[in-house]
């Protein structure tokens, strides 16, 4: 009778020999991933550190509420504060509504391979890689001349909006399209409207990809230079209307940082509390998305329970 061939130590050693290759690579792997991560972070406290030594003694609430003198060397950032909370509310009017839409028209109406949504996200990918001093340009020779606004906030939130849309319009739509098919597939067996699974289900699901396009956008918005140099204009006076002149806090800080002498102090200042702000706005958003989200939970459940109610009578 023969005997099966029984498996010996040699015979499964180049399989435990071809593991170890693939161990060490994973390993190496960690190691650089870890070591870029401590790198950026290195980078991001050294810079921020650097701004709160050289600003935070300039920072009081003068500084907050008067306005510049002597060409920004002293006196505070009152209108330029006021003038970058106007451009960026004019941004964020604009594009949040038009954004959002453009998003669900693309992930929820368009197919993936029409020529047409395949255009429209090309083009978006190539506006979102333009430099921000042709968007200055194309705002000048629109919104400045073409339609008569000059060098206005209104000007300059408008030049932002176009800047902001297609950061917001894809982040926004990968998050739609990042919802499972479930909710739709569920929505549709119950009947529901198009718009009601639009408002009630997929756009809840969909926050985190709005809130992530929203932070990108308002990012890049708050701290835009070269498209307001040409829009908004250099004036740091209080603006009365939004067809005013207005600095926003960046141009202050590119200012008083190359073009004036002895105003390294108060742009650090202006600096550190651009960078306030920043956080300020982004934790707001991150804050109200939440607490709407969670105002949606607590409505659904209401209406649960008040629906089991009248089931059980």
């Amino acid at each position: 009778m023969k005997t099966k061939p029984q498996p010996t130590t040699n015979n499964l050693q180049p399989a435990t020999d071809n593991l170890q290759p693939a161990t060490d690579n994973f390993q190496v792997s960690t190691v650089m991933i870890w070591a870029i991560a401590l790198f950026v972070t290195a980078v991001f406290l050294w810079i921020l550190s650097d701004i709160v030594w050289h600003g935070v003694g300039q920072i009081n609430w003068e500084f907050l509420t008067t306005a510049p003198k002597n060409a920004g060397r002293e006196g505070g950032i009152g209108p330029i504060l006021v003038s970058t909370v106007l451009i960026l509310g004019v941004c964020m009017t604009v594009s949040i509504p038009i954004g959002v839409g453009t998003a669900i028209l693309l992930a929820e109406f368009t197919d993936t391979k029409s020529i047409f949504g395949r255009l429209v996200r090309r083009s978006l990918d190539v506006l979102a890689g333009v430099p921000s001093i042709v968007f200055g340009l194309f705002g000048n020779a629109f919104f400045c001349k073409t339609l008569g606004l000059g060098f206005s906030i209104l000007s300059g939130g408008l030049t932002l909006a176009c800047m902001v849309l297609p950061i917001l319009i894809r982040s926004t739509e990968e998050g739609f399209r990042a919802v499972t098919d479930d909710y739709r597939l569920s929505a549709t067996a119950l009947g529901l409207s198009r718009t009601t699974t639009l408002w009630n289900l997929l756009l809840p699901a969909a926050a985190p990809g709005v809130v992530v396009g929203l932070v990108l956008g308002i990012g890049r918005a708050i701290a835009e230079t070269a498209a307001l140099i040409f829009t908004s204009g250099y004036v740091d006076r209080m603006p009365e209307s939004l067809l005013d002149s207005g600095r926003s806090l960046s141009i202050h800080i590119f200012d008083l940082s190359m073009n004036v002498t002895g105003g390294n102090a108060n742009a650090y200042a202006s600096a550190l509390v651009l960078l306030v702000l920043l956080l300020l706005i982004n934790g707001t958003a991150a804050w109200m998305t939440e607490y709407w989200l969670h105002r949606r939970v607590e409505s659904v459940c209401k209406q649960s329970a008040i629906s089991n109610q009248q089931s059980a009578f």
